[in-house]
């Protein structure tokens, strides 16, 4: 497979479904890492100035408003719809191909649905998704098993939001690497940063 690399000009982020309500339901990554996580992943593709396409289900009549963590991130700039699979819903696809970009960094609550299925229907239609799975959550340890099984099956790539971010970022001497690492807010990058400032003083 000839893979080409995501970076600042053709990725966009798509967060979707990170509900008040949805979490009540995580049992396969605790709840304060998975919103540090995604917090972390919105930040740091601010920094990037990535394009950011985040959406909701159903939040008036079944799984609330977006974790207020990330709402303060993204703002009021939050689609809701109704579709179980959010590439099903028109207004979605457009603000995706609005972006101008074709390599896409998933994210979703839960992570074999809200995840999963838009990146395989992504696929179908030409883009390259990745689904940062550290950014997403389900409600069994077998219901991510499962899902990671069916990605990889299918050709889909899985990583996590670090991983993707430093990958977009590429070189530690960009002036806002920083900025990058702070927000993607990694306690041993954070510890690693005090030594060296420690070492040079």
């Amino acid at each position: 497979m000839n893979r080409v690399r995501f970076d600042r000009d053709n990725t966009a982020v798509l967060l979707i479904d990170h509900q008040v309500g949805l979490f009540t339901g995580v049992r396969d990554i605790g709840v304060d890492e998975l919103k540090h996580n995604v917090v972390g992943l919105a930040k740091a593709a601010k920094v990037l100035e990535l394009p950011i396409v985040a959406v909701t289900t159903a939040k008036d009549s079944m799984w609330g408003p977006t974790i207020p963590e990330l709402a303060q991130v993204l703002g009021d700039d939050i689609l809701d719809r109704s579709t179980v699979n959010a590439w099903d819903d028109e207004r979605f696809v457009d603000l995706v191909k609005r972006t101008g970009r074709d390599h896409l960094i998933i994210a979703g609550l839960s992570f074999e649905v809200c995840a999963s299925l838009p990146a395989i229907r992504a696929r179908e239609n030409g883009f390259h998704p990745v689904v940062a799975l550290d950014a997403c959550g389900t409600f069994s340890r077998h219901k991510r098993e499962a899902g990671i099984a069916r990605l990889i099956t299918l050709g889909i790539e899985v990583s996590d939001y670090a991983t993707l971010m430093v990958e977009i970022m590429a070189d530690n001497a960009d002036p806002r690497a920083g900025d990058i690492y702070a927000a993607l807010d990694m306690p041993f990058a954070t510890l690693m940063g005090q030594v060296a400032a420690a070492l040079t003083s």
